[in-house]
């Protein structure tokens, strides 16, 4: 068996890479192009403003792109 010494920062930065790249494989394995669990756009934006973390502007915007998504119809 062969030893390989590398230094704490390389290390690090090697086991971030690898947490990273694990985090981003669950992701894709994940269904990520699902359906949204709803069409209703008034529910959507509702749940976005009960939030109280989006601005106007966001959900106004947020709004707009629902409005033109043939999905959303």
């Amino acid at each position: 068996m062969s030893t390989v010494t590398i230094s704490k920062k390389e290390y690090e930065k090697l086991l971030d890479q690898k947490l990273r790249f694990e985090y981003l494989r669950q992701i894709i394995e994940g269904d990520i192009f699902a359906s949204p669990p709803t069409k209703s756009r008034k529910k959507i934006i509702g749940a976005f403003r009960n939030t109280k973390r989006y601005n106007g502007a966001f959900l106004a915007s947020l709004e707009r792109g629902l409005r033109r998504s043939s999905y959303f119809r």
